[in-house]
């Protein structure tokens, strides 16, 4: 392990960049005009663009002041991105205004950033002027692309890797959607800590290993997946452009298929994409047994997604030990829990009713009425984890659900201009234990077991009903399942306040290639309303079938189940509920 003064970004590029300068460092995969146009950079390239670059902001900005980066997915976002933290400013990695639903988001977040500089392309300078200038962002925040910044800079700039690592290298803004989103503040040390961490929990190694994504560069995974990880392990990387690989998922199968060792990762609907969207002769040629891993995390990990995907990719080589089920989230940098190199992902069918009173107490999966399959997310690495009663603050016992906690050098430093929020989110206390740093709260519920974690669901979601818990997605999943007119992953289950205590809504998409005309919506809602009582023992008070795309998702692609509630109240949908 390094010193942590060369912990730094800039620092591992230059290293890196000297070791093997005519190596290939990054190729970006360009679909836009249909066939997929791979361009690449050397270590050295990448270094020398980042380092000229960073010169340029260096001239333009303050040590501390933020660099906002607003770009499609590039070579050019990675280079901005890098460059804007190895300079001594603070990345603000984002998406362009055209993501669909999130420009609101968006400009909230320049609002609260207040980046001196929104670094983008050429082509997108005048339509990122006029949203700026359409939601008021204050004129102090200068526009600006890669080529500015060159004509900025000094010379052929300095040498990257001078910085403290303890200084904040850039905000990763949340994907919250009921309010202000928030940016964790993650330092030098933090991304290169975690960086070490997944190399060492998903055993990747120079000469082995490469990554392939296609996430957002601008989403926690995306960003460590594509940028640091690679670097920190000296690794190739690989990028696509997400829209890419949600017009044809097949893209993404076939560089994982191309370039061998790879790492790679996705949400849980990713998979259940593909399996819908590839036909045979598109599987006829994958050739998916040189996979490193397939990270498998963002969101709740269906189990029925784990044997479909292995079944329906067995041709291609698929292999139960190369789905890594894991779990993270952006305060923590990203990654937190991976299941065990060369295990396959553990199943355990638990009670559902004794779950919903906190216990985890594994049934035989065929008690199919009574039994939930939740699968594991492994164990941390290079980090510790408790879980604790959230009202105590007292660790639980092994089988006792509770909130996790997590302490280790991956830990962000805290909440952009949120005091109160950081220290009470990032100053956590066990109680009855004596020293030690402090602990982060994440808000997700989670049960160890077996040497195992189990992540159970979100603290802020649980629904309550006549005092038993109830977790939302697997209300959905089994809401989903209920009636062929029902998209899946576009649903929401939540509770709403009522004189007798909260009561359960689900608002539900139909499918796209459904006739709305055509529905019978007493039908539908009848079998939402059996499949729920039957599976939960909960009475669904309120059932709303709406158009394709009106359910809101995060920015990472997960429902907004706190944005589905604000409308559900605010009157936005309406359905039948019960008198």
């Amino acid at each position: 392990m390094p010193s942590l003064v060369t912990e730094t970004l800039g620092h591992n590029l230059a290293h890196v960049a000297a070791l093997t300068p005519d190596e290939t460092a990054v190729t970006f995969v360009d679909y836009s005009a249909g066939a997929g146009e791979a361009t690449s950079l050397t270590w050295n390239q990448l270094e020398e663009r980042v380092r000229v670059t960073a010169s340029g902001i260096r001239n333009l900005c303050a040590p501390g002041e933020r660099v906002a980066v607003v770009a499609p997915q590039s070579l050019a976002y990675m280079v901005g991105f890098l460059a804007a933290a190895c300079s001594g400013a603070i990345a603000v990695p984002m998406f362009m205004p055209s993501l669909p639903g999130h420009a609101e988001k968006l400009a909230a977040v320049l609002k609260d950033a207040a980046p001196a500089l929104v670094l983008t392309v050429e082509e997108q300078r005048r339509p990122l002027a006029e949203f700026c200038a359409d939601q008021q962002i204050p004129a102090t925040c200068r526009i600006v692309t890669e080529s500015d910044l060159c004509g900025a800079a000094t010379g052929s700039g300095s040498p990257l890797g001078g910085l403290d690592p303890q200084q904040v290298a850039y905000l990763q803004y949340t994907s919250g959607s009921t309010r202000v989103p928030s940016g964790v503040e993650i330092t030098h040390a933090n991304v290169c800590a975690n960086a070490r961490q997944a190399l060492e929990a998903y055993d990747l190694a120079r000469g082995r290993n490469c990554t392939v994504g296609w996430l957002p560069l601008y989403h926690d995974m995306g960003l460590v997946l594509a940028v640091a990880l690679p670097i920190l392990g000296h690794l190739p990387s690989v990028v696509m452009d997400p829209l890419a690989f949600i017009q044809q998922p097949a893209r993404w199968l076939r560089l994982l298929s191309r370039y061998r060792g790879a790492l790679t990762a996705a949400p849980n609907f990713a998979y259940d994409y593909c399996l819908h969207r590839l036909q045979d002769e598109d599987r006829a040629e994958l050739s998916l047994g040189s996979v490193a891993a397939m990270v498998n995390g963002s969101e709740p990990v269906a189990a029925r997604t784990l044997e479909r995907f292995q079944a329906g990719f067995a041709s291609a080589g698929m292999r139960r030990v190369l789905m890594r089920p894991s779990y993270g989230l952006a305060e923590a940098t990203v990654f937190v829990c991976a299941s065990p190199v060369g295990e396959e992902p553990t199943v355990t069918s638990f009670d559902r009713e004794a779950l919903g009173r906190g216990i985890a107490r594994a049934v035989d999966a065929a008690d199919g009425q009574t039994a939930v399959e939740v699968v594991a997310c492994g164990r941390p690495t290079g980090q510790e984890l408790a879980i604790v009663d959230p009202a105590t603050c007292r660790r639980r016992e092994d089988g006792v659900i509770g909130e996790i906690w997590l302490r280790g050098p991956n830990i962000g430093r805290g909440y952009w201009n949120r005091e109160q929020d950081s220290a009470a989110t990032f100053g956590a206390v066990v109680q009855g234990e004596d020293g030690g740093a402090p602990w982060l709260r994440t808000g997700d519920l989670g049960v160890w077991h077996d040497k195992q974690l189990y992540v159970t669901g979100r603290l802020k979601d649980l629904v309550i009903i006549d005092g038993t818990n109830h977790y939302p997605h697997d209300i959905e999943e089994s809401a989903q399942k209920a009636h062929p007119a029902i998209r899946p992953h576009h649903l929401a289950a939540f509770a709403v306040p009522a004189a007798e205590g909260e009561r359960l809504v689900v608002v539900a998409e139909h499918a796209r290639d459904v006739d709305p005309s055509l529905i019978a919506l007493e039908e539908v809602t009848r079998a939402v309303r059996s499949a729920v009582a039957a599976r939960h023992g909960a009475a669904v008070h309120d059932f709303v079938l709406v158009p394709p795309g009106t359910v809101p998702h995060t920015t990472s692609g997960k429902v907004a189940r706190g944005a589905c509630r604000e409308r559900y109240l605010t009157g936005v949908w309406s359905g039948g509920a019960d008198a």
